[in-house]
Formats: C-alpha cells, sequence, structure tokens
C-alpha cells in the first residue's frame, strides 16, 4: 500500500545526521504550496539546533514561483503594488484611492513598512489597530480596511494561505450622542453669519459674500451633505412647479493633482434623490437667482472666478463667523442631524432616511436622531407588578401604637 501523499504546507519525519565535528544536518519531505515534493534541509553546529533550524525554514518557506508577491515581499512593496492595482482597475472612486493611499503613507508604512508580509501575524496586526483605535478609532477601522484588502492581494499571489487581518479583533465603535440646533441654537447661528457678513468700515479686502447664509438655510432645508449642496447647480432646480423641487444627484470630491470638481453621482445609490424644498428656501433661491452671475458649471453656489466653491472654504467661513461665540460645537454635520430628528419627530424614521439618502433607516436612527426610541406604553400591564404594595405590612419600629 502506498504511503498517502503530504497536505500542502506540511513535512514528514525530520532526521538527523552528523556530517563531521559541531556539524550537523536535519533533513525532511516537505510538500510545497505548488503540490510538489522536496527535500528541504539544514545544519548548524549540534543535533538539536539543526532541528530548530530546519523547522524556521520549513515555517517560513516560500513557493518557488517567479510571482512579484511571496511570503517574502516587504508590506511596504504589497502597498504599492495594491494601490497601483486599485487604480489601474478604475473601479474605485479617486478620493476613494487618495483616502487609502494616506491611510498606507500615514499609518501603515510607518508601522509595519519595513515588515515582510510572513511576519505579519495576526497577534501584531491586531496590536497595530488596537493602538491607533485608543485615539482614533476611525483612522483604525480605516487602516483595517486597507490592510484587509492588502491582504487578500497576498492570499491570490499565493503569498499566504488565509488573511490574517480577518482574525484579528472588532474595533470599538464609540457611541456619541446626538445632538442638534434647538430654536435658540439657531437663531444664534443666523446672527453670528449675520455680524460676520456685515462690511466693516474701513476693513481692507474683499465684502464677504452672502453665500453662507443661502449655504446653511439650504442645508437646513433639505437635510444634504455640504458636497451635494455645493455640487448643485440651477438645472437641478424646479421652482416652477407647485411643489419646488431640487434633486440632489452629484457632489464635490478632491482628488490630489486635479483639486475639487463634481462628481456626477451621490455618495451611494440612495444618495440620488428629489426633494420638495419648503417655502423659506424657494424663495432664497428665486432671489439669488435675480443677482447670480454665470459661470461655466451653472452652479449655485460659485467662488468669485466662477469655479466649484470649496467645502473646505465653507467650513474656514463657519469657523470665522462663530470665533465669538459658544457655537464651537456645530458643524455642517449638526445642521444635518437636526433636520433628520425634526423629520421623525414629526413623521418617521423612514421618511428621515429618505431625505438624508440613506439606505438604511438604521443609520439615521443610530447616527442622526437625537430623540430616544419612544418605547410602547406598556404601563397598564405593569401596574400589576404593584398590585399589592398597599398591603404590605407596616415595617416594625414604624407601628402607630408605639410610643
Amino acid at each position: 500500500m502506498s504511503r498517502p501523499e503530504l497536505p500542502i504546507g506540511t513535512w514528514g519525519k525530520i532526521r538527523t545526521e552528523k556530517l563531521g565535528p559541531r556539524r550537523f544536518r536535519a533533513r525532511a519531505r516537505f510538500r510545497d504550496y505548488d503540490g510538489k515534493t522536496r527535500d528541504i534541509e539544514a545544519t548548524d553546529t549540534t543535533g538539536p539546533a539543526a532541528e530548530r533550524a530546519l523547522k524556521i525554514k520549513l515555517r517560513d518557506r516560500t513557493t518557488p514561483n517567479d510571482d512579484e508577491i511571496t511570503r517574502e515581499t516587504h508590506v511596504s512593496r504589497l502597498a504599492e503594488l495594491w494601490i497601483e492595482e486599485i487604480t489601474t482597475e478604475e473601479r474605485i472612486a479617486p478620493q476613494t484611492i487618495h483616502r487609502y493611499a494616506t491611510s498606507v503613507r500615514a499609518a501603515i508604512l510607518p508601522a509595519l513598512g519595513n515588515l515582510r508580509i510572513r511576519e505579519a501575524s495576526v497577534g501584531r496586526l491586531d496590536r497595530f489597530l488596537r493602538d491607533i483605535a485608543k485615539d482614533r478609532p476611525s483612522a483604525a477601522r480605516g487602516a483595517k480596511v486597507v490592510l484587509s484588502q492588502m491582504f487578500a492581494l497576498a492570499v491570490r499571489h499565493g503569498a499566504l494561505p488565509t488573511n490574517p487581518v480577518r482574525d484579528t479583533g472588532r474595533l470599538r465603535k464609540p457611541r456619541r450622542a446626538v445632538v442638534i440646533l434647538s430654536d435658540e441654537h439657531l437663531q444664534a447661528v443666523r446672527t453670528a453669519i449675520r455680524d460676520w457678513q456685515r462690511p466693516v468700515p474701513g476693513k481692507p479686502g474683499p465684502r464677504h459674500t452672502g453665500d453662507l447664509a443661502d449655504i446653511v438655510d439650504l442645508m437646513l432645508a433639505t437635510g444634504a451633505r455640504i458636497g451635494e449642496i455645493l455640487a448643485l447647480r440651477w438645472a437641478d432646480l424646479d421652482l416652477a412647479t407647485a411643489r419646488p423641487t431640487l434633486t440632489i444627484c452629484g457632489t464635490l470630491v478632491f482628488v490630489t493633482g486635479q483639486g475639487f470638481f463634481r462628481q456626477p453621482w451621490t455618495k451611494s445609490d440612495a444618495g440620488y434623490r428629489m426633494v420638495v424644498l419648503p417655502r423659506f428656501a424657494v424663495g432664497m433661491l428665486l432671489a439669488r437667482k435675480l443677482d447670480a452671475a454665470d459661470n461655466p458649471h451653472d452652479a449655485i453656489f460659485a467662488s468669485r472666478r466662477g469655479t466649484w466653491l470649496s467645502p473646505n472654504n465653507v467650513r474656514r467661513q463657519w469657523r470665522q463667523s462663530r470665533a465669538d461665540t459658544d457655537l464651537a460645537w456645530v458643524t455642517p454635520h449638526t445642521f444635518r442631524k437636526t433636520v433628520a430628528t425634526l423629520i421623525k419627530e414629526e413623521t418617521n424614521t423612514k421618511n428621515a432616511a429618505a431625505q438624508l439618502g440613506h439606505s438604511s433607516e438604521e443609520v439615521t436612527a443610530t447616527y442622526y436622531i437625537a430623540k430616544p426610541v419612544q418605547a410602547p406604553d406598556v404601563s397598564d400591564v405593569l401596574e400589576r407588578l404593584g398590585a399589592d404594595r398597599n398591603s404590605r405590612p407596616t415595617p416594625r419600629g414604624h407601628d402607630d401604637d408605639h410610643g
């Protein structure tokens, strides 16, 4: 009966022999990852030392091939090849590739770049991710996504049998309380913007435009993201109907070397939506249309040069306008959460999710709605648990007959 074949990546019995004074050799048959069985050997000054050296050699065995990615490839090179692959495929948005490349450069390469692929163990990767998560949970989650895709490439090339990132622990996802604007806060926001936009006699430089106030109004009227608001064109509006609408069908994105440009699709399929505008937004847009200068993009909010207005500039203007107030906690996303919470309170979570362009009501309820979930009224049922409350005996030492 023939001897059963070794499973791939395993070895048979280790044999040790003495070759001379202080020279020993350990040998074993190893079935390589290409299916072929080969003799592998190692030498050292003693038999046990030679056996240990052989076991290390077997553990780190690389399949003989001409592939560019092997177990000996450095993580830095793997990252380079992965970025090159996803860029060539053109299936991932350029801004996403830019974000991945930033994670590689800022977090992964300084800590792991000099390791060989075989040295990137589950434990080592897990410690790396948890160290980042202590102070920057979102950066750790981003690094995990990148590492998982990088090592998936290594698995496809046969450099590793499994992806070590998959077995790392789950990263914590801190829950922050959703904070929204009250009526008083909203009044303070508009006052701060109005004061900031008011011309100051004798102050050099161009006057502030009315863009910031109008942008904030449109964010409050729609619940749209700042990138979606700034990507709006006059062609996306229909103000002539009884119920004027706005179609959100693009967003502004930034790509290194290209700057900001309009991406003709939204963040997700659910983000492509038509919303009905409240009267205050319609009035603002009609007034703005009367004074709007033509620009090559048909943008509702264009820079003085006729280019797309940068989200970074809008955020900077908002920081300047709130500088002398207690509104530092208010961000463009605060307006979005305020809209979601109001819609949920007056209607339901499904409507809030649709207005914001979320594919999942769970995302809206978890991260955008401030009010806690209302439990059903079961107080009549729970009343049974207090049925004998008034018939309890008087505690010792409190009887009215005691003096």
